[in-house]
């Protein structure tokens, strides 16, 4: 942020500056330390309190009586909460959904509902909540939505009780939960030892077990279906369309023809990966016939067109609203519209007709585009391609019957944008992505890294030229849209990573005027190095959360100043809301935005953004399950892993085999160990061995628990530091406990 002029002899401090001034300086900080360190005075020192104030505002910094502190790992202004009981006044407490900090996660005081139409949350719920910074862990916020109302649930392992007891126990599935609950008889609805079920939370009682009573039985925690019905209830993710929607899909009918232009006749084709199951995205590319555009190229991207059968405030509307987004594991897909849209009317199937919206592009030999336009059409996609398949005509080594009138100008299409991006500087990870692969009973037969192909690339780059297009339109329109952001990296994680980055010998500039080319530099020095992929990682967790808004304030890691979502409405609620501002603004037809209906967009970019990170993390939840259950019957076995997380109750190791990951718990490494949070490892306070992050190691796995889905590995024995005692005897090691109130 460039400084603020005053009326003295040089600028206002910037935010950075001051809050660099803030975390360096020892004693007493308030206002008037901050301006007499920066010579603010007289008419200036108003300007510095507005600035000051926009800093608490934005819980960057916390006011305390005379006393401004930076705040370190804050919370984002808005987050997903789960409700996770009441405190002693009776008011809703909470904690975030996903919390990667160090320590126990903050708790958020939900304050009493004033909007209307907003339910107090109840224990168990997950909620948006707007929150404000209180000092040290503890915030308050007002409920934006509830989310949903799941009142005490949990889902757990039914289990007999050990001592013989008439009665059950319930294992939480959650890893968070230690809480073992008590079953009475006649309260586990005929569910069996072994058996996962949901049940509710009945009133704490003042001796014993907190109770709990069986309201669903699922599946047996050993059968494949298992894991992603434990997962999907788990997250409270809605995965049962209601009959309303179902009834409504399937009357719906193919569009004729009528006013949309005839694609029929483009070769259009879908590009996806072996198993996807529904396909809302098709391509084609011809040279430009424009002599001014030499080496320039028309392309055209089409999108199936979701707003054609799905109508505001309708049936499928109001559910694919809640949903958010479609939910992949690795199993099954929860789609976000009924299974006669997303798998028919809207997947464009190889020689059949589907109504489109289509996005056609002129760009240049160097990738920019020069215009574009939209309309309303109906195609037939000449074919269903893969990425192998794809991958396999570009090296010559595949299918030939793809034919080359249709695959050339694809790749120079490409190869024009590939251009325009690099001189962009977009952000580029290349981090492996695990696939899971079954037998025929649906048990897992391996984990693999999926392939990374130039075809992927294609589509990438023609999808997010459409989205700019999409974006660029609307806005020339003046029309509403729902803006895909990503805002810069904020500065608490910046420094946790420049500090890691130092003791690695990398350099991040602490230029105020951060680029995505910094990382990039940083990514490209470390390829090819033993902490290549944790350097990627560890950059990764430093950048901001993408997000829906109305409020434009471009793409960070795209480094883009305009862009929306387009391309995906089969599995993405935002891209269903573009399509409909485009058809009123454009005036394509029926089936666009209401009047006014922007006058929503930040709440409902709230609220799927909130949807888009619950389905992250049950992706990721499901992910590591399948692993644990994979690796279950392997424990004892050693295994070569790297250290993805170093924290003060043990160290994160992932797997170079099957990219599992799991913990080294601090307890088993038969010494005191220190955390130095700085420098991102652990030190052995006997033996001195460190242990740091990116490190490679050899570890055993210890435990594969098949109910919470974690991993807890050891130290493999030739890892082991030795410690020679007198006679050349092991030296006996002495547990101590960390004293109390003291920071190490």
């Amino acid at each position: 942020m460039p400084a603020r002029r005053r009326s003295g002899t040089g600028p206002l401090p910037t935010r950075e500056q001051i809050i660099d001034f803030v975390e360096n300086a020892e004693g007493k900080v308030g206002k008037r330390e901050i301006a007499r360190a920066f010579k603010v005075s007289g008419a200036d020192r108003v300007a510095l309190k507005t600035l000051l104030r926009e800093l608490a505002d934005d819980g960057v910094l916390v006011r305390g009586g005379r006393r401004a502190v930076a705040v370190a790992g804050a919370l984002p202004p808005v987050v997903l909460a789960e409700i996770t009981g009441l405190d002693r006044d009776g008011e809703a407490i909470g904690r975030p959904a996903e919390w990667r900090g160090e320590g126990e996660p903050p708790v958020i005081t939900v304050l009493p509902q004033t909007r209307r139409g907003v339910r107090p949350p109840r224990p168990g719920d997950r909620a948006l909540i707007k929150v404000k910074r209180l000092g040290d862990d503890r915030y308050e916020g007002r409920v934006i939505k509830v989310l949903e109302a799941r009142a005490g649930r949990l889902v757990g392992v039914y289990r007999r009780a050990h001592d013989g007891a008439d009665a059950g126990r319930l294992q939480p599935a959650d890893r968070r939960n230690r809480t073992e609950f008590a079953v009475a008889d006649g309260d586990e609805k005929d569910a069996k030892p072994g058996d996962l079920v949901v049940a509710e939370m009945l009133t704490a009682r003042k001796w014993g077990l907190r109770q709990a009573r069986v309201i669903e039985v699922l599946e047996a925690i050993d059968s494949p279906r298992a894991i992603s019905l434990l997962v999907l209830n788990a997250h409270a993710i809605p995965h049962h369309m209601p009959a309303a929607a179902e009834a409504l899909a399937a009357r719906a009918k193919p569009p004729a023809l009528a006013k949309r232009k005839d694609l029929r006749d483009l070769a259009l084709v879908t590009i996806d990966d072996e198993d996807a199951r529904d396909f809302d995205d098709a391509i084609w590319a011809e040279p430009d016939a424009d002599a001014a555009n030499e080496g320039g190229w028309h392309v055209v991207v089409a999108i199936a067109d979701v707003a054609h059968f799905v109508r505001p405030g309708d049936a499928i509307d109001t559910e694919a609203r809640q949903r958010g987004n479609s939910v992949y594991l690795p199993d099954l897909v929860v789609p976000m519209l009924p299974e006669a849209l997303s798998n028919g009317l809207c997947s464009l199937k190889p020689g059949e007709e589907r109504a489109c919206l289509a996005a056609h592009l002129w760009i240049n030999r160097d990738g920019a585009i020069l215009r574009h336009r939209f309309e309303r059409g109906l195609m037939r996609s000449a074919a269903r391609l893969t990425y192998r398949a794809v991958q396999g005509a570009i090296d010559g080594t595949g299918d030939s019957a793809i034919s080359d009138q249709v695959l050339i100008p694809l790749v120079g299409a490409w190869q024009s944008l590939r251009r325009v991006r690099a001189a962009r500087g977009t952000l580029d990870f290349d981090l492996p992505e695990r696939r899971v692969l079954f037998d025929d009973r649906g048990e897992v037969r391996a984990i693999t890294t999926r392939a990374r192909y130039d075809s992927h690339r294609i589509v990438e780059e023609f999808m997010i030229a459409a989205n700019v297009a999409a974006a660029e339109t609307l806005i020339a329109k003046r029309a509403a849209c729902l803006f895909r952001i990503h805002d810069q990296p904020p500065l608490d994680k910046l420094e946790g990573l420049r500090d890691y980055l130092a003791s690695l010998g990398y350099k991040l500039t602490r230029s105020r005027h951060l680029t995505t080319g910094h990382f990039n530099t940083i990514l490209k020095k470390a390829a090819g190095t033993p902490e290549a992929l944790t350097v990627a990682i560890m950059v990764l967790r430093a950048q901001s959360q993408a997000e829906y808004s109305p409020d434009n304030i471009g793409h960070f890691g795209l480094n883009l100043s305009r862009y929306a979502h387009f391309t995906s409405p089969i599995r993405r609620y935002a891209d269903l809301l573009v399509h409909r501002s485009l058809i009123r603004a454009l005036k394509l037809g029926p089936g666009g935005l209401p009047t006014d209906a922007g006058q929503g967009f930040a709440d409902i970019g709230a609220e799927i953004s909130a949807t888009e990170r619950r389905a992250t993390i049950a992706e990721r939840d499901a992910m590591d399950r399948f692993s644990t259950r994979y690796l279950a019957a392997r424990v004892g076995a050693t295994f070569a892993a790297a250290i993805t997380g170093v924290t003060r109750f043990g160290l994160f190791v992932r797997l170079a085999e099957t990219g599992a990951e799991g913990l080294i718990p601090i307890r088993d490494f038969g010494e005191y160990m220190r955390h130095d949070a700085a420098q991102q490892r652990l030190v052995g306070e006997d033996s001195g061995r460190e242990h740091r992050l990116g490190e490679s190691l050899s570890v055993t796995l210890a435990e594969a628990d098949s109910v919470t889905g974690s991993l807890r590995f050891e130290l493999s024995d030739h890892e082991k530091p030795v410690r020679n005692g007198t006679n050349g005897k092991p030296k006996k090691v002495v547990l101590r406990r960390k004293p109390r109130g003291r920071r190490r």
